[in-house]
């Protein structure tokens, strides 16, 4: 089946950590370092900015939004226009962090990339990082390749995060105090390759069946993945994929970040200005965690 893709917003440098939210879409644009929110009719609103450069989203139970600092290492809180920082993730963090999710205790795990890939550095293994309300950072996973998309099931007992230099999808028992422990391979991609293509796990979102559609850049697709490795749909882009989120009033819009490229050039991403958020109707609705909808939990 041949789904089409609808543009509902451009002219964005590079959108990443989108986030459906009491009935709205909210998302980071990297390099104009704007956090936005956007209706389904494309009406738009800066909520903030981040002079060093938004990536992942969340929110706490109270509704104070999350806000992952990329380049100095940071998580933010912003709450009645005011942005604080809430910890410093720099001793744990290998290099810029980046996506996020938020449990239902305001739990944040962060990912990171562990290394300078704008530098060419090799790949080296990073951490999971979380902070729970109102404490340091604590190191919940390590050992892992470029901790990237993260979600939680709608158990709030299972945590699985995208490794994308390791071409899998990891998953953890999550423990009621926030710890992570039976750490497995709940998905590898390379099984997946077609034509050569391994499909790199970017940001990523559940459904309420328990698959996850993965943002692939490597592969310029959003593909739905099932605990094993197998991939039911792949959903092509003109461009890249580079994360995703399902919403809308029956949580069956699948909201995508789309652009040429990974930002590696910032000059190039604000003069090119290529990034989308694109939307296609899927057929099974959002679960879990970062979907958080008020109205469907």
């Amino acid at each position: 089946m041949k789904r089409e893709l609808k543009t509902l917003m451009d002219g964005l440098t590079f959108g990443e950590g989108p986030r459906w939210y009491g009935n709205k879409f909210y998302f980071s644009d990297f390099y104009s370092h704007k956090v936005y929110s956007l209706d389904l009719e494309g009406n738009y609103e800066v909520i903030v900015e981040v002079p060093n450069q938004p990536s992942g989203l969340g929110w706490m139970p109270d509704g104070t939004m999350l806000i992952v600092s990329m380049k100095d290492r940071k998580l933010l809180s912003f709450k009645d226009d005011i942005l604080k920082e809430e910890a410093d993730l720099s001793e744990f963090a290998g290099f810029h962090c980046n996506d996020m999710v938020v449990d239902q205790s305001g739990n944040a795990y962060i990912g990171n990339f562990g290394f300078n890939t704008y530098a060419g550095e090799e790949v080296k293994p990073t951490n999971l990082i979380l902070v729970k309300p109102g404490e340091n950072p604590v190191i919940a996973a390590d050992e892992l390749l470029f901790p990237n998309g993260t979600i939680i099931t709608s158990d709030d007992k299972t945590l699985i995060v995208g490794e994308t230099y390791a071409a899998r999808l990891t998953a953890f028992d999550k423990a009621d105090d926030g710890s992570l422990t039976n750490r497995r391979i709940w998905a590898d991609l390379k099984e997946n390759a077609e034509e050569g293509l391994v499909p790199l796990p970017d940001g990523m979102c559940l459904d309420e069946e328990g698959a996850i559609w993965v943002a692939s850049p490597s592969t310029a697709e959003v593909i739905r993945v099932h605990e094993g490795g197998m991939i039911s749909e792949r959903i092509p882009v003109e461009t890249n994929a580079f994360a995703c989120m399902l919403g809308g009033e029956d949580g069956k819009t699948l909201f995508i970040c789309t652009s040429n490229g990974s930002g590696v050039d910032p000059d190039a991403a604000l003069r090119e200005k290529s990034g989308k958020i694109e939307i296609v109707k899927v057929d099974v609705p959002g679960a879990g965690r970062p979907y958080s909808n008020p109205i469907f939990i």
